[in-house]
């Protein structure tokens, strides 16, 4: 069931099996993967989740309850009926008598508790008896959709963790997130600026951490040429979340980033990449010569 699922949602979303590498040296690239604990993680945020669901189900099926009942009285109530009296013809006032609908004489304990669902009741007890079937319809399907959302929902955590990629080579790196929305950073050495590690308290519990790499790079700008929010929107940054071994994917970059310096080696995606001279090669021109001072040789011994 699961391998069926996840190859449905696989089809769907048209998600490439894995990232290409970025450029580098053959061999040079590293694979790293969210830790194990990050799609624990993601579980208890999806437990969370389907519970805040359930909850919210509940409290429909209270209300429509409570809402169904107040139709139904409203329904069973006759409407008040009119009765003339002499003191009518005569032009008379009656004494008054106390609406027993008004709010003021309601008893006691119904006091305070008119809300929305009243008024709302009360203008569908004007609707046709059908109504009330429908709104228990919609409610039931609500739940069974709920029902089937639970193992697509789940089977798609799994997916989202699965595809978190991080590439790095020694000369630039690669990140790919995301399932249905698919998201995929490269960045080169050459503009890389800083690299950190970040770890909230509930990572700190669980062994994960995130590393973010920031770059050099033209960020958002307003409409005086300022960057707006400061140096932070003047970069570019990528995120290994939930990784379980950041010290050495740190680590790795960091020492990649020293020789990538040390060997004074540009961007390979820059268009003003300097070339490496070679010497010329002088073979052509030799033969060149011989050849034209054969044929000199042979003319002058065609001369009579």
């Amino acid at each position: 069931m699961f391998d069926w699922l996840r190859g449905t949602i696989l089809r769907v979303a048209r998600v490439p099996a894995q990232p290409v590498p970025p450029s580098g040296a053959p061999g040079s690239a590293r694979i790293f993967r969210a830790g194990r604990n990050f799609y624990k993680l993601r579980l208890v945020r999806w437990g969370f989740t389907q519970i805040g669901a359930v909850v919210g189900i509940l409290f429909s099926l209270w209300f429509i309850d409570q809402l169904i009942g107040e139709i139904g009285d409203h329904r069973a109530t006759p409407a008040p009926i009119q009765i003339t009296t002499p003191s009518d013809v005569s032009g008379a006032q009656p004494p008054e008598t106390p609406a027993l609908n008004s709010a003021e004489n309601r008893p006691p304990q119904h006091k305070g508790k008119r809300n929305g669902r009243e008024d709302l009741a009360r203008k569908l007890a004007a609707w046709p008896d059908w109504t009330t079937t429908m709104i228990l319809w919609v409610e039931y399907g609500a739940i069974v959709l709920f029902i089937l959302q639970l193992p697509v929902t789940l089977v798609a955590a799994r997916l989202e963790y699965e595809q978190h990629w991080y590439i790095v080579t020694d000369r630039s790196l690669r990140i790919r997130t995301g399932l249905f929305s698919l998201q995929e950073a490269t960045m080169s050495f050459a503009n890389l600026q800083q690299v950190e590690v970040k770890q909230g308290p509930l990572q700190r519990l669980l062994g994960i951490a995130d590393v973010r790499v920031q770059s050099a790079g033209g960020g958002s700008t307003g409409g005086n040429g300022h960057h707006k929010g400061g140096a932070d929107h003047s970069m570019h940054s990528g995120v290994f979340h939930g990784v379980d071994n950041p010290d050495e994917i740190r680590d790795l970059i960091l020492t990649r980033l020293r020789l990538f310096r040390a060997a004074g080696l540009g961007d390979p995606d820059d268009g003003d990449q300097r070339e490496v001279e070679t010497p010329p090669n002088d073979a052509p021109l030799a033969a060149a010569r011989e050849l034209l001072e054969e044929i000199r040789l042979l003319a002058k011994n065609l001369k009579p």
